[in-house]
């Protein structure tokens, strides 16, 4: 039927069943069906509740139990999970989840079905309304709607969708759940119908949506009700994506969206935002006129007080709007004051994209900026005020001061980008100037921030920089307003302010200029100084403006610049280092434009350096950095122009003394100063004077900049004389490469770097640095080894730098040299010579001295050396500083590489062979800095790193194994690395020659005596776990690669992985080859036996050991070692070994059989372990039951093997797991070799305790997985069964009984049926040799006779035979149950045994009695019981006669206890004297008098009248006071026998009537005052309940008899006192009734008579 028409018949049948509902109404269809549907469901009957829901559960029974596709039988379940009863919808739950996951949801058939179900029969179909079908209830559309949102198929079904969409909107009967839905469909369609559909469908949709968007009221905040507003608005925002064109024509979406911001609650907002930005790309080349409407709207919206609000308008202005767009700019600038976060960044992002890119980025972004002058006028024409500003700056500011900030940046980088594109028109922008100085100067208002007026002061120096006609004019005329900003608080306006005043000052003439300076000079001299900010702003302004006057033509007089001069040095000599060091700034500044002269003093003129000489010493030493930058800076500018050597001196005195300087600041500073001495720096005085130049460093960045571009920078006009130092180049060559580069300290070699890096940046161009550029080349290299990490990377960038200025040769041979490093084969460097004070190791690389000292300088190492009497140890050290320094030349290399690989081009193609290894090898050193300088080498020479690696792959992995097994931990380390990352992902052509040797590299390095060595080797074994498992995985490679792959690992595994002694590596190992096993499939059977082998082994090779000795000393702790050992095996079969021969097991054929078996047997003589012994009888059974028949071939050699591996095994679990293996062989083996093994397994359970466990666990086995073939040897095994349940050993006999109970269905059946053979087992038993046999065939005899009875007949005489012969001898241990086994088999067939030979009852009882005799207790009390059974079974009358005396000899033996105080009863004992040892053993009275009791009831009245005497004494006897409760009630129910058996003769007509009477008499006389004691003397109950019975029944006796005068009768008082006191009601009721009776006696007419 599977896949035919029948099928879809069938499920078709099945889904209207599950669809049907019992309906109240009749002539009505239910939902989803139609009435012709429903009709055929029920047929001719009425459905009831309960027979539906046996149908429904049926039905899915039926289909989930049939193969069927998980498409066809998914609507069945939807349908079944909404279902009214919950049985059937928790079942459909139940299977959706497990056969729905895997329905392909894009089936078009399923698709349709489900819309069928969904709309119904559409209105304008044309069929009879019995065939309409009704649409699916309200829970059932939710579920369908849920699938339909994860189809793709459903998005694109039109117009079933529209129609969906629009039926959970606005259908009959429509639920918000439905709405929800409805929604989020049309969210699914928007993103996944196919654009032709969408464009049908968009329209129509959207209408619906904003329509019911509409219909929503804020009150609804139920969940449902909003994720359907949220769902909505998402959809609206993707279709907008899709649809652009249905929303670009008007913005009366945008409108919507905007305002539904402002509107709903909260909770909306995200979502809502998130399709206002959706929405906004809709509008990209939308009309003009629209455009204009969006601006409005966005600068309306752009103030609102919500942030959504605004976020989506300041988003809308960046997004829509390209960067050349003032309206958005400005709305950007607007939002840059913003107090959220977020809102500020997006603006920023808006205004300057390109601040928010990677400054590595190679590629300069291409943005386009809006004229200057169109966004200037836009500005203004928003606010006018804007431009309004006052001498006082009291103005009111119209923006936040960010948004001024904001916008003069902007505005100056329009102007920068139109300057640098030429594209300016210089005299357009003049008329302009004016505006834009009026926007500035408004900015500078009083309320203004610090940071807007720093931003406004440098703003208006580029404008002076660009137009200093119009700027210095302007500002000539506006110089109170420029110097009250010299006092402003912040520095940088200051400074930038007293650029400005210098600027001004040029369109003034000299002697206003003059008399400016005098001003300022005035407030920082004297005794009324100002405060600190004008004092500064003041000595700003004079070197400004006196530099300017240095420039002009005519120059200002020599007084009025001595004068100045004079002003500036007191300053420097007398106040603190912030002012001094200005004005030693000021001073520089002079310096670019003139030679200072020297000050006229009263002893003649004095150089200026030599006037501060001491001051600038004492501020060079101090701590402040900055004021240290500008002193040393201002030295070099005031050298600039000057040619005095002595002045130079003093000057390069003062800079080489910050020679062991670490503020790294200072260094460049210094450079930079003697670059100004050295000469041909790449910067005029105009530049650092009327710019906002900083610094040489500054402008350069050399420090993250890798181009020189200084070096590029057009030849200037050179102010200076370019030979007019060469005393001064020359010293300063000397002091770097001769002394500093090579010093002892490494302050001293990284101070050197740096100035020999700056004046190789600075001067590069000077012939002077042309020649030295070979020896600079050597020093760099030299330094490639420092560890200081600035020395090193200023090094390897001075090496770059080199490079480009070098010539070919030059080039040729760094790259060789730096090759040679990278290699390790470089040429020794220069030594540097060692002082005590000379740091080797930095401080903490290997440790402290054993005191707690460091140890990094020489002398502390020699120490150390010394005090441990190794003076060699010095040596070591040594070598392994140098070792620490060529790790580090190589990173230095690397760093100068990786700028020089970008040019070398051809000729490093030589090298790459021998570096591409390497610099694989090196990007994963430990070492952080190592590799990020060999990752910079590497994106500087290799273009395509896949490509490289692929091509040099072998040429890496060689390298890199080797490297694996280096001496050096780092090389190790790195080499693990690296290979991790190198081969995820290869293909086996690729990798596989090299397969075994990564997992032994591997292997090693995860045994490393390093841990960070350890860990990478670990991180390489995971990798190359994963490779191999994918390598060797037939679905995911080639059947031919997955076998060579496994050829090359798995036996490595498991030899060298599994077998190790390192925790890690055998886990990991069994961890891959588990994957293996369960992903290679056929590919693991050429290692199958060799696989499973090593798993069953190493089940207990790698258990945990722990286990091992909990078990060993289990008793001694109190664990059960049962328990211990089944959690063994429990571990065992859960952990990876298992499951690995589980998937071993899967995959196991015919042909593996071969090899796989005689290593299973191997394993079974000589495997080691309770696991493996386990391990290896569970994997046998799971592998027969796995191949069947396949086994028979090898079926006796395994039973030979197992059998006996049963017997040996000493564990229980172990003993179970052979015995199941055993029996699952025998399943499957011949007809000769089954009875053989049964026959065997039988006939163990005559052996010992293992033999009889093994027999009951081998026959369990068979019984349970081989019942077919034992079934016909029941014979054999129930016997065995039955009598091992006797066996004494308990554990032994429950696990027969268990046997026994599973095997028989009814115990008297089976026994009928095998009674021969159990028969013929027990006499074996019996007469072995064997006490415990004959003990167990006893108990077994006993069951017999108690379940078969007279059934038991036919073999009556064998028992007896065999029970009679036994029973006389010598007594043993447990002889007593021979006595019970005889007496049962009496009980049992004594009509057969007296039939059969009537004197066989007297040969029995004639044993029995023999028994009675025997001095042991126990055998003593068998018999007695047997004796009574004997006697009740027979019933014979001479038994009296046979038994009594011998009865009563043995009550009156010396074996009872003496102690009876009556006369009577001492006149009845004997002093018989027996054996000392009966003493020990006293005779059992009540198991006597029961005997005796048995006995009278069969005995003739006139054989109890013959031994009444010896009866009464026996009697009284027992009833004495010295016996304890229960020889009592064996007495009183002797009298009630023997009143029983008397009563028969109370007839007189009876010869005996007279004397029974007479004995009566007696009896009464004598036994009713003892009956009565005996109630006084035991406050038991059922002694007074048995005692009463007693006395009543010999009252009523008597009665029959004679009377009894009442002085005879003196017990009734106590009899009454006793009935008075009684608690029992039973006992007093019988009192009651024996005193009435007594009564009765003494009136009693006959008996006055």
């Amino acid at each position: 039927m599977m896949g035919s028409r029948d099928t879809e018949i069938f499920l078709e049948f099945c889904l209207h069943t599950i669809l049907y509902q019992q309906s109240t109404s009749s002539g009505v269809a239910c939902a989803g069906l139609s009435l012709a549907q429903s009709e055929r469901v029920t047929g001719k009957q009425i459905l009831t509740n309960e027979a539906l829901l046996k149908r429904k559960l049926g039905i899915m029974t039926l289909i989930d139990s049939m193969e069927l596709k998980a498409e066809a039988v998914y609507p069945i379940y939807l349908a079944a999970c909404v279902d009214s009863q919950e049985a059937v919808a928790k079942r459909g739950e139940e299977l959706l989840k497990k056969k729905g996951s895997v329905a392909d949801l894009d089936n078009p058939i399923l698709i349709k079905l489900l819309f069928s179900l969904f709309n119904g029969t559409a209105v304008n179909e044309n069929i009879s309304s019995e065939a309409r079908v009704v649409p699916a209830h309200s829970a059932l559309k939710a579920r369908i709607m849920l699938v339909f949102c994860r189809s793709i198929t459903a998005a694109n079904s039109f117009p079933l969708t529209l129609q969906c969409i629009f039926g959970c909107i606005y259908g009959t009967g429509t639920t918000s759940r439905l709405k929800q839905l409805g929604m989020e469909f049309a969210f699914w369609v928007f993103k996944h119908a196919r654009i032709d559909q969408l464009k049908v469908m968009g329209p129509l949709i959207l209408t619906a949506i904003i329509k019911s968007l509409d219909g929503y009221t804020s009150l609804e905040t139920d969940a449902v009700s909003r994720d359907a507003k949220g769902f909505g608005f998402q959809a609206i925002g993707l279709l907008s994506q899709r649809l652009p064109e249905l929303f670009r024509e008007k913005i009366d979406m945008a409108i919507r969206l905007f305002d539904a911001l402002k509107s709903e609650p909260q909770f909306l907002r995200p979502v809502i935002q998130e399709a206002t930005i959706s929405l906004a790309s809709a509008y990209k080349g939308a009309p003009t006129s629209v455009l204009q409407d969006v601006e409005k709207l966005l600068l309306g919206n752009s103030q609102e007080h919500l942030s959504e609000v605004r976020f989506c308008a300041v988003r809308w202005a960046t997004s829509l709007f390209d960067s050349q767009h003032p309206p958005s700019r400005f709305l950007c600038m607007l939002a840059a004051s913003d107090p959220r976060l977020d809102i500020r960044e997006i603006s920023i992002e808006g205004l300057f994209p390109a601040e928010g890119r990677s400054s590595f980025s190679s590629q300069k972004p291409d943005i386009k900026y809006p004229k200057v002058l169109d966004m200037l006028d836009y500005v203004v024409k928003q606010n006018p005020g804007i431009l309004v500003s006052s001498e006082t700056r009291q103005q009111k500011l119209l923006f936040p001061s960010k948004t001024y900030v904001a916008m003069i940046k902007f505005l100056f980088k329009c102007l920068e980008e139109e300057l640098e594109q030429n594209n300016l028109k210089l005299l357009e922008l003049q008329q302009h100037v004016g505006n834009m100085c009026l926007l500035l100067e408004h900015a500078l208002a009083v309320e203004g921030s610090v940071e807007l007026h720093a931003e406004v002061s440098r703003a208006l120096v580029v404008m002076g920089s660009h137009f200093p006609k119009i700027v210095e004019s302007r500002y000539a005329s506006k110089l109170s307003w420029l110097r009250q900003l010299l006092g402003h608080v912040d520095l940088d306006t200051r400074e930038s302010v007293a650029r400005l005043l210098g600027m001004a000052s040029s369109a003034l003439p000299v002697s206003a200029s003059f008399s400016i300076i005098s001003e300022l000079s005035s407030s920082v001299s004297g005794t009324n100084k100002s405060r600190f900010e004008m004092q500064h702003g003041a000595l700003c302004a004079i070197g400004y403006v006196a530099a300017d006057c240095l420039s002009r033509t005519p120059k200002i007089d020599e007084a009025a610049i001595q004068s100045t001069i004079k002003t500036l040095v007191d300053v420097v000599n007398s106040e603190s280092p912030a002012l001094a060091s200005t004005a030693a700034q000021a001073l520089g500044h002079m310096g670019l434009r003139a030679s200072l002269p020297p000050l006229m003093g009263d002893s003649g003129p004095v150089a200026i350096l030599t006037i501060l000489r001491e001051k600038l010493t004492k501020l060079l030493a101090g701590d402040d950095t900055k004021a240290i930058q500008k002193i040393v800076i201002s030295l070099g500018h005031l050298c600039f122009r000057d040619s005095s050597l002595s002045h130079l001196n003093i000057a390069l005195e003062l800079i080489f003394g910050l020679c062991r300087s670490k503020v790294e600041d200072v260094l460049f500073s210094a450079g930079e100063a003697l670059a100004f001495m050295w000469g041909s720096v790449p910067v005029t005085a105009d530049v650092i004077l009327r710019t906002n130049f900083g610094s040489l460093s500054t402008t350069s960045n050399f420090l993250t900049d890798g181009s020189s571009s200084l070096l590029k920078v057009s030849s200037k006009e050179k102010e200076s004389d370019e030979d007019g130092h060469p005393v001064v180049r020359g010293i300063i060559t000397r002091k770097i490469l001769d002394e500093l580069l090579y010093s002892n300290r490494k302050e001293e070699r990284c101070a050197g770097t740096v100035w020999l890096l700056s004046l190789t940046m600075y001067c590069g161009h000077h012939p002077s640095i042309q020649q030295l550029l070979p020896e600079i080349q050597e020093a760099f290299s030299h330094l490639l080894g420092e560890q200081n990490e600035l020395t090193q990377e200023l090094a390897s960038q001075g090496m770059s730098i080199v490079y480009e200025m070098g010539d070919d040769s030059m080039k040729k041979n760094l790259v060789n040299a730096l090759v040679s490093t990278l290699t390790g084969s470089g040429k020794r460097k220069r030594a540097v010579k060692l002082a005590e004070d000379t740091e080797v190791f930095q401080e903490g690389t290997i440790g402290e001295s054993p005191g707690g000292g460091k140890l990094s300088t020489y002398k502390e190492l020699c120490s150390l050396a010394t005090e441990m009497g190794q003076p060699d140890l010095i040596y070591k050290f040594m070598d392994l500083a140098n070792y620490q320094a060529s790790l580090n030349s190589k990173r230095g290399a690397a760093f100068g590489f990786s700028r020089i690989a970008k040019h070398a081009g051809d000729v490093l193609q030589p090298h790459l062979r021998s570096l591409i290894p390497r610099l694989v090898r090196y990007q994963y050193d430990p070492d952080k800095n190592v590799q990020d300088a060999m990752a910079h080498i590497w994106k500087s020479l290799v273009a395509d790193s896949k490509r490289t690696i692929d091509e040099h792959l072998d040429l890496i992995i060689d390298d890199l194994l080797i490297q694996c097994g280096s001496r050096l931990w780092r090389s190790r380390e790195s080499s693990c690395l690296a290979l991790t990352d190198i081969i995820q992902g290869r293909k086996f052509q690729h990798i596989g020659k090299h397969l075994k040797r990564i997992w032994i590299a591997a292997f090693r390095a995860m045994d490393d005596i390093k841990e960070t060595v350890r860990s990478s080797g670990d991180k390489l074994c995971r990798a190359v776990s994963s490779l191999t498992v994918r390598l060797c995985d037939v679905s995911l490679s080639d059947k031919i690669e997955a076998a060579q792959a496994m050829e090359a690992v798995l036996p490595l595994l498991l030899s060298d992985g599994i077998m190790s002694k390192v925790d890690s590596i055998r886990k990991a190992s069994i961890t891959v080859v588990m994957k293996l096993a369960k992903g290679a499939g056929i590919a693991i059977l050429p290692h199958l036996s060799d696989l499973v082998t090593c798993m069953l082994e190493s089940l207990s090779s790698l258990e945990d050991q722990g286990l091992n000795y909990v078990e060993r000393h289990a008793e001694n702790i109190g664990i059960q070692t049962e328990k211990l050992e089944n959690l063994r095996i429990s571990i065992a079969k859960g952990s990876p070994m298992w499951e690995t021969l589980e998937f071993c097991i899967a995959v196991v054929d015919k042909e593996s059989l071969d090899l796989l078996i005689p290593r299973l047997a191997q394993l079974v003589r000589s495997g080691v372990g309770l696991n493996t012994r386990v391990g290896v009888a569970t994997f046998i059974t799971l592998l027969v039951q796995r191949i069947n028949r396949e086994i028979g071939p090898f079926a006796n050699m395994l039973l030979k093997l197992l059998f006996p591996a049963v017997l040996n095994e000493k564990s229980g679990a172990a003993k179970r797991a052979f015995a199941s293996s055993c029996a699952m062989v025998l399943k499957y083996s011949t007809t000769s070799q089954a009875q053989k093994l049964v026959e065997e397994t039988a006939a163990l359970h005559v052996g010992n305790r293992n033999a009889q466990v093994s027999c009951a666990i081998l026959l369990k086995s068979y019984v349970s997985l081989a019942g077919d073939v034992v079934s016909g040897y029941q014979a054999i095994l129930l016997p065995v069964a039955f009598i091992e349940r006797f066996e004494d050993d308990k554990h032994v006999s429950n696990m027969f009984e268990e046997l026994w109970e599973e095997t028989t269905s009814g115990d008297r059946v089976t026994l009928q049926l095998y009674l021969g053979e159990i028969v013929s087992i027990i006499e074996e038993s019996i007469s072995s040799s064997s006490w415990t046999s004959k003990r167990k065939a006893a108990h077994a005899v006993s069951k017999l006779a108690e379940i078969l009875g007279e059934s038991l007949s036919s073999y009556h005489q064998n028992l007896l035979n065999a029970l009679l012969k036994e029973i006389p001898g010598r007594l043993w241990e447990g002889k007593d149950s021979l006595l019970f086994a005889l007496a049962s088999v009496c009980a049992a067939s004594h009509e057969a045994i007296s039939s059969n030979d009537p004197s066989t009852p007297a040969a029995v009882l004639s044993v029995v009695t023999a028994a009675c005799a025997k001095k042991d207790k126990k055998f003593r009390e068998a018999a007695l019981s047997a004796l009574e059974k004997v006697i009740k079974a027979f019933s014979r009358p001479e038994f009296f006669n046979m038994v009594f005396p011998l009865l009563y000899d043995l009550s009156n033996s010396g074996d009872v206890k003496e102690g009876v105080g009556d006369s009577t009863v001492t006149g009845a004992r004997k002093a018989d004297k027996e054996a000392e040892e009966s003493k020990d053993n006293p005779v059992p009275l009540d198991n006597i008098l029961d005997c005796i009791t048995t006995s009278i009831a069969i005995a003739p009245a006139n054989d109890i009248l013959q031994h009444r005497q010896q009866l009464m004494n026996v009697l009284l006897y027992s009833m004495s006071p010295n016996f304890p409760w229960t020889v009592k009630i064996s007495a009183f129910l002797s009298v009630k026998m023997l009143c029983s058996l008397l009563n028969k003769a109370t007839e007189k007509e009876n010869p005996l009537h007279d004397s029974v009477s007479k004995f009566f008499l007696e009896v009464f006389l004598s036994v009713s005052p003892i009956i009565v004691d005996c109630m006084k003397t035991h406050k038991i109950a059922q002694v007074h309940i048995v005692a009463s019975e007693c006395l009543l029944q010999v009252i009523e006796l008597q009665q029959r008899f004679q009377p009894v005068p009442s002085k005879d009768m003196e017990f009734k008082g106590e009899l009454v006192h006793l009935y008075e006191i009684e608690k029992n009601d039973q006992a007093k009721s019988l009192m009651k009734r024996c005193i009435a009776a007594l009564e009765t006696l003494q009136s009693d007419p006959m008996a006055t008579a």
